[in-house]
């Protein structure tokens, strides 16, 4: 459905706008206050057959513009490449004796894929003002900057990718026209961005090495068919005023009271993730579980609250990753638990302000993603908790800004893990209070409004 009004000066396109924006959060509240000069309008994709059906009726406001793309090629794109390839490729996250395997059928998706692209491409065209700025966002949309470029050499585009970059070596497990692809792809914007240099770094890497572009590390570009494309890094933090006024509401302090009488007076390690693979929460749990089998002392004294919400349930790959989060949980249940202890809380249900609750309680948080563009929940944890220690993985990209005051694990490295929990227990309160002080300082210092303006600040300057 095209909007009601002509083409518009300020543009973001994503895979899926109106999820974010009708869930009021941060990011979008951030675009709200940096963009309330330009004429916004967002580009998303329907995914709900609600959504399509509002798109049918004319029912959205003019500013968004959504796509209805024909489910079968949005269920290619979305979940066949973006989804189960180039996530599973930037997050390092293939079994490769077993995949990938790129036949037949990945060619059909991967053709579904320039598809979902092109849509997007063409729908920036029509609604773009002259010399407008356009933000596209994500893995999902790799190519629709240099779609967008050949239709409208005019605008200012910026691509951001949220997830990490794999190194050369990795992305080329990808087929070289796929790679070569998505490189040049994301190379029709003027601004390349990312939340970490290390994921910047591997870009530029791969342009190199792939491409055979040419890359200027101290000026941070890479030129590639006379086109130069400038690499920003803007890592994204938390609105601290906004997250506090949120977690001090009634449905939160509720969870709080709830959630004391489970567990008493005993500490508590925190983690909340979503059932993603990389998240890596079941080696989180088995690091838990030799943590209990090198401390009994801690036997009775702590309780492991782990919230492991859905995630992409329609992939195979995830179903079984949340089986085995509650195979481990059992385990670990069965092997420790008495009438007067449960050791582990598990929850698979989405539930925000209960997640909240458990932030402010927190002793612990243990984030130990496999790979992480950035990790949210390790600023949000330290923000609300006063006396939180963060056991944070090396290769989270978070670990950038907030690894000084935090206990650094590999997250391959169970026992390594099982360590620094025991270690953070018993961290003692002044330096505990001292390290949870400096990583709110630097979880607060980038907030999504500033991240929003920064990327615009990049663009214009290009």
């Amino acid at each position: 459905m095209a909007s009601n009004r002509g083409p518009v000066s300020f543009i973001l396109a994503d895979d899926g706008g109106l999820t974010v924006r009708r869930g009021g959060g941060g990011l979008v509240s951030g675009l709200s206050d940096v963009a309330r000069d330009y004429d916004l309008r967002w580009v998303c994709a329907a995914l709900s057959d609600d959504d399509r059906s509002a798109v049918r009726a004319g029912r959205l406001d003019d500013g968004v513009r959504m796509l209805d793309i024909p489910q079968a090629v949005f269920h290619r794109a979305y979940n066949a490449v973006a989804n189960s390839t180039l996530w599973f490729v930037n997050h390092l996250l293939y079994n490769t004796p077993t995949a990938p395997l790129f036949d037949t059928r990945f060619w059909r998706e991967w053709e579904s894929y320039r598809e979902y692209n092109g849509a997007f491409a063409l729908a920036l065209a029509e609604d773009a003002a002259h010399e407008a700025r356009v933000m596209i966002q994500d893995y999902h949309l790799t190519l629709a900057p240099a779609m967008l470029r050949m239709e409208r050499p005019d605008v200012r585009i910026s691509h951001f990718s949220h997830t990490p970059w794999a190194p050369p070596e990795y992305f080329s497990l990808l087929p070289d026209d796929v790679a070569a692809e998505v490189l040049s792809g994301i190379l029709g914007a003027d601004h390349a961005g990312f939340l970490a240099w290390r994921w910047a770094w591997a870009f530029m890497d791969c342009c190199e090495a792939i491409l055979g572009a040419r890359v200027d590390r101290e000026s941070r570009t890479v030129t590639y068919e006379d086109r130069t494309t400038r690499v920003g890094v803007h890592p994204l933090g938390v609105d601290g005023d906004a997250l506090w006024a949120r977690a001090a509401e009634p449905d939160v302090e509720s969870h709080m009271t709830a959630i004391k009488e489970q567990v008493g007076d005993r500490r508590l390690i925190v983690r909340i993730d979503r059932t993603e693979l990389s998240k890596n929460i079941v080696r989180g749990l088995a690091a838990y579980r030799e943590f209990l089998a090198d401390h009994p002392e801690w036997h009775g004294r702590v309780v492991h609250l782990a919230f492991a919400y859905p995630s992409r349930h329609d992939l195979p790959e995830y179903r079984e990753y949340t089986a085995a989060v509650q195979r481990c949980a059992k385990e670990i249940e069965d092997a420790y638990g008495t009438e007067e202890w449960d050791p582990l809380i598990l929850n698979v249900n989405d539930d925000y302000p209960r997640s909240l609750a458990a932030y402010r309680m927190a002793d612990v948080l243990l984030v130990n993603p496999i790979r992480d563009g950035m990790n949210l929940v390790a600023k949000e944890g330290p923000i609300l908790s006063p006396r939180c220690a963060l056991v944070l993985s090396r290769e989270a990209g978070a670990a950038a800004e907030l690894g000084p005051d935090s206990l650094l694990v590999n997250p391959f490295d169970v026992s390594g893990t099982a360590a620094a929990l025991h270690r953070a227990l018993i961290m003692p309160e002044d330096e505990r209070a001292e390290r949870a002080a400096r990583l709110r300082t630097a979880a607060t210092a980038l907030p999504p409004q500033q991240w929003f303006a920064d990327q615009l600040a990049a663009l214009d300057a290009t």
